[in-house]
Formats: structure tokens, sequence, C-alpha cells
């Protein structure tokens, strides 16, 4: 599987669940995973079991339909880039957010080594401060 097809299945399953096998499937093992500042999970991460516990369930229990709609990919060479909006609700506020965002993932020898967030953390803090 080529690069860019590896990322989209990240996005592109059926449902949350094969993405996330998808995911797994993807990572090398000390695939590092970083969070932009400002982001409420801001920080780097490394392994999956370490993104699943400190960004996947804190998105699930934190927010109300949080997702990610992908605009487009650009790819070349080792790095994908993924963009498009975030959107959902803030539980604790019930406040909704859209966030405008880009992944840029990183791979070698058909695995991802590296994947960087870029968000535009003022809107998704709007929906989570409480006022």
């Amino acid at each position: 599987m080529d690069n860019l097809s590896l990322i989209k299945s990240t996005y592109e399953g059926a449902n949350s669940q094969e993405n996330a096998r998808n995911t797994a499937a993807a990572l090398a093992d000390d695939a590092r995973w970083t969070e932009a500042a400002g982001f409420p999970y801001a920080g780097t991460y490394v392994g999956f079991d370490a993104i699943v516990e400190n960004v996947f369930k804190r998105l699930a229990t934190e927010w109300e339909d949080f997702q990610f709609k992908v605009e487009n990919y650009v790819a070349q060479g080792d790095k994908v880039f993924a963009y498009g909006n975030y959107s959902g609700i803030y539980k604790t506020t019930g406040r909704p957010m859209n966030a405008r965002v880009a992944h840029l993932w990183t791979l070698a020898d058909g695995k991802v080594t590296h994947f960087e967030q870029f968000v535009d953390s003022h809107t998704v803090q709007l929906a989570i401060v409480d006022k």
C-alpha cells in the first residue's frame, strides 16, 4: 500500500473502530504523535497505547460527536498532509466548536514514524473554557 492510501485508511474506514484498527496497524511501535500547543491534549506521545490513553480516549469521553472531516490530502515522498475541520460539542460546557486543522504524517518503510497536528486551538479553547 502506498503512503497516501495508508493514511487515507486511518480516516476513511466504515466507522471509528475501523479507523482505530487501521491507525494501530499503520504506526511504527515507537511512532511519535504530537498534539499542538494550545490544544487540550498538547504533548508528544510515543506508541499506540500512549496515543490512545492521552488523545483518543479523551476525545471519545470529553466530546460529543467529535470528528475530523478531511477536505483533501497532499502527498510527497515520505510525507502525507491531511487537512480539513474538527467539529464537536464539549460535554462539560455544551459549547460547539469548529476548528481548521491539518495533520502531517511522516512514514518510513510503510509505517508511520511521526504525526503532527496543526490546529486553530483558539476556537477549541472557546468551547472548553467555562465562562
